[in-house]
């Protein structure tokens, strides 16, 4: 019979700093994009998220 697979993404491991920071970063790239669009690209609030 077939079973459904389940995905889902992996909790932060302590013993990995690079993959935890490329998680923040990829967070902080699409805070900065979602600013962008909504503010528009002439706000300087997004530059926070930079």
């Amino acid at each position: 019979m077939a079973h459904a697979i389940e995905l889902k993404t992996a909790p932060a491991d302590f013993r990995f700093p690079t993959t935890n920071q490329t998680r923040h970063c990829f967070g902080r790239y699409i805070e900065f994009h979602r600013c962008l669009a909504a503010k528009g690209e002439e706000s300087n609030q997004c530059e926070n998220f930079a």
